[in-house]
C-alpha cells in the first residue's frame, strides 16, 4: 500500500447485484490500481445493485474509480436493468468520502475533475452533487436521479436539467450506460445504541429528542396531540439536540433489545462520543439505561482516538498514552463490545489499509529478535536506525514520567498540564520510530542504486545520478533523526525539574538516550556527506549536523547535572 496519510474512501453503487461475473470484473477494475484497497463488496437481488467500498490515496482511488465506473458501462446494459432501488446509470452515484489528511472541500474538487474525466474519456454524462454541486439544488442526489432512467431522454434535451459534464442528446451510448452522480460527501457514520428495554416506543421518544429534525409539535397532548401547522401549511417541528443526525427507534429480535438507529451524517458536527452522551443523557431521562454500542460498517480511526481523547480529559486522565490504550478507552466507555466483541483490526479503515504494508517492519518485532536482527552480518540495521530507536526510547521515558506525574496523588490539579507533556513526548516517539524503518531504506536505496547496470554511458551517467540521489536521502533522514531526538531534552528537562521526584532518575535516563541518538545519528549524517559530490550542500548539512552535537551535549550535561544534584 501506499505510504501517503492522505486517504480517501469511495462507495460506488453499480447497477448490478445478481451476476457475479458482472461484478467481480468491475472490482477487479478496481483492485487494478496499485494503492487501492478493496474493502467490501455488497451485492443486493432484489435490489439488482452492489455497493462497493474501497479507500487509498486520493490519486489512486480516483483512478480505480475511473476505470471502474469505464468497466461497469461496458459491462452493464442499462436498457434491460429493472431493480428495486432508484437508479440512472450503470454506475450510479460514485461519492468520494474525506477519511484521513485531506478536506470535504479537497474532494469535492477531485469529485469534479473525475466527473469531467468520466464524461470526456467515457462518453458517460456526470451530475455533480453533495459538496461539489454546481448547483445549490443539486446537492441532493435526489434532485439529480430525479425520473430515474427513464427520464433521461427528456432531461438531456432540456439544459436546465441536463448533466454537469458530458451533456449532448440523448443516443444509443446514453442508452445503453445512463448517467452518473459523482460528489463528495462527509464520512457517515451509522450506529445503534443498545438500550435495557423492549420498548420501541421509548426507543423513538429518545430518538426524537436527538435527531435534528426532532418531533412534530402538537395540540394538547405532546403524544397524541395534533400536529401544529406554519403559515404555508407545514408540520411545526422541536429540532433534536444532535446536529447532522437522523434516528428512529426499533426493536431487534436477534437481540431481544430495542435500540436508538443513528446516522450521524456529519461528524465534525456531532462526534461519535459527544452523541453516545446525548443519547446516554435523555435516556437516562426516560429511565432507561443505554447498554452499548453497535457500529455498522466501518469508521475512521480518528472517531475512536478522538473519542478516548474525550472520554480521558472527562477523568482527568493523561491522554499522551499510546494510541492502543487510547481506543480501548473508547471501546470500554462505549461499550462498543456489548454485543459481540468488537475488533478495531476488523472495523477501523486505517488499520484495514495497514495490514499490506506492515509486513517486515523493524519496529513490529520483539525487542529480543530486534537486537538479533540487528547482530546479523547484514549492514542494515546498524547504527542510524539503533539511534533513531535510542531516541524512541528517550521519548518514551519521558513520557512516562509525564504519565506518571499527570496521574500523582495530589496532584489533580496539575494534570493538564502534565497530560500536554505526554502528549508531545507520544508525537516525538512515533515520528522516530517512524525514523527506524526509515534510516533502513535509506540504506537499502544506495544498495539498489549501486546494483543498477553500468554498461553504456547512459546507463553510467544513470547509475552515478541515482546513487548521489539516495546518498543524499541517506544523509538527510539521519539528520531528521537528531532534530526529533533534540526535542527529547525539553520533554526529559521539564520533568527533571516539575515531574513526580520520584521518577526522576527515568527523565535522566531519558536525556542519555537522547544524547546518544544524536550524537550516533550525527555520525551517520558525516559519512554519508563525505560521499556526496556537491560538497555545498555537504559542509551545510556536516555544520547542522555538528551544531546539533554541541547542543546535545550541553544539554544532557545541564540535565544530567540536575538530576545527581536532586538524587
Amino acid at each position: 500500500m501506499n505510504n501517503d496519510k492522505r486517504i480517501v474512501e469511495c462507495v460506488p453503487n453499480f447497477s448490478e447485484g445478481r451476476d457475479m461475473n458482472v461484478i467481480r470484473q468491475i472490482t477487479d477494475a478496481v483492485e487494478s490500481v496499485e494503492g487501492v484497497k478493496l474493502l467490501n463488496v455488497d451485492p443486493g437481488e432484489a435490489t439488482n445493485r452492489t455497493v462497493v467500498t474501497f479507500v487509498g490515496a486520493p490519486e489512486a482511488v480516483c483512478e480505480a474509480a475511473f476505470r471502474a465506473v469505464g468497466k461497469a458501462g461496458e459491462v452493464i446494459d442499462m436498457r434491460r436493468h429493472h431493480g428495486a432501488h432508484p437508479r440512472m446509470g450503470a454506475t450510479d452515484v460514485l461519492p468520494l468520502i474525506p477519511v484521513s489528511g485531506i478536506t470535504l472541500e479537497e474532494c469535492a474538487a477531485l469529485a469534479r475533475k473525475l466527473a469531467e474525466r468520466i464524461a470526456a474519456e467515457h462518453r458517460i454524462p456526470c451530475y455533480c452533487y453533495e459538496a461539489s454541486a454546481f448547483k445549490p439544488e443539486r446537492k441532493n442526489l435526489a434532485v439529480c436521479r430525479a425520473g430515474e432512467y427513464e427520464a433521461l431522454p427528456e432531461k438531456l434535451a432540456n439544459p436546465d436539467k441536463a448533466p454537469d459534464f458530458g451533456a449532448r442528446p440523448y443516443d444509443e451510448g446514453v442508452a445503453r450506460t445512463g448517467c452518473t452522480v459523482v460528489g463528495a460527501r462527509d464520512f457517515l457514520i451509522a450506529v445503534n445504541y443498545n438500550l435495557n428495554t423492549t420498548s420501541t416506543r421509548r426507543a423513538n421518544a429518545i430518538a426524537f429528542d436527538v435527531r435534528e429534525k426532532g418531533r412534530p409539535k402538537r395540540e394538547g397532548n405532546p403524544i397524541t396531540g395534533k400536529p401544529m401547522k406554519d403559515a404555508d401549511g407545514k408540520t411545526i417541528m422541536i429540532p433534536g439536540t444532535l446536529k447532522a443526525t437522523k434516528a428512529i427507534g426499533w426493536y431487534i429480535d436477534e437481540y431481544g433489545i430495542a435500540q436508538v438507529s443513528m446516522n450521524i451524517t456529519d461528524i465534525n458536527v456531532t462526534p461519535l462520543h459527544k452523541a453516545f452522551d446525548e443519547v446516554c443523557r435523555c435516556a437516562q431521562n426516560r429511565g432507561i439505561r443505554v447498554t452499548g454500542t453497535e457500529i455498522v460498517g466501518l469508521i475512521p480511526k480518528r472517531t475512536l482516538i478522538e473519542a478516548g481523547r474525550y472520554f480521558l480529559e472527562k477523568q482527568h486522565r493523561s491522554t499522551g498514552i499510546p494510541e492502543e490504550d487510547i481506543i480501548n478507552i473508547a471501546i470500554h466507555s462505549m461499550g462498543l463490545s456489548d454485543l459481540r466483541p468488537f475488533n478495531p483490526r476488523e472495523k477501523v479503515i486505517e488499520f484495514l489499509m495497514e495490514d499490506d504494508k506492515k509486513a517486515d517492519r523493524l519496529v513490529d518485532l520483539t525487542v529480543k529478535g530486534f537486537a538479533e536482527e540487528t547482530s546479523r552480518e547484514s549492514p542494515a540495521p546498524g547504527g542510524g536506525t539503533i539511534s533513531a530507536y535510542m531516541g524512541a526510547l528517550g521519548a518514551a521515558l519521558g513520557t512516562m514520567v509525564a504519565n506518571l506525574s499527570s496521574h500523582k496523588a495530589g496532584w489533580d490539579d496539575r494534570w493538564a498540564d502534565f497530560s500536554r507533556y505526554a502528549d508531545r513526548g507520544q508525537a516525538i516517539m512515533t515520528r522516530l520510530l517512524e525514523l527506524v524503518d526509515e534510516d533502513t531504506q535509506a540504506f537499502n536505496r544506495i544498495m539498489a542504486a549501486f546494483g543498477l547496470p553500468k554498461v553504456t554511458e547512459a546507463d553510467k551517467a544513470a547509475r552515478s545520478e541515482a546513487i548521489q540521489a539516495a546518498t543524499l536521502y541517506a544523509t538527510e533522514v539521519p539528520l531528521q533523526t537528531m532534530k526529533a531526538s533534540y526535542e527529547v531534552f525539553d520533554l526529559c528537562r521539564a520533568m527533571v525539574e516539575e515531574g513526580n521526584p520520584n521518577s526522576l532518575s527515568d527523565a535522566g535516563v531519558g536525556a542519555l538516550a537522547a544524547r546518544a541518538a544524536v550524537l550516533g545519528a550525527g555520525m551517520n549524517v558525516k559519512i554519508n556527506a563525505a560521499s556526496l559530490k556537491d560538497r555545498v550542500k555537504a559542509e551545510a548539512l556536516i555544520a547542522e549536523a555538528e551544531a546539533l552535537i554541541a547542543q546535545a551535549n550541553a544539554a544532557e550535561h545541564d540535565i544530567t547535572e540536575k538530576v545527581f544534584a536532586k538524587l
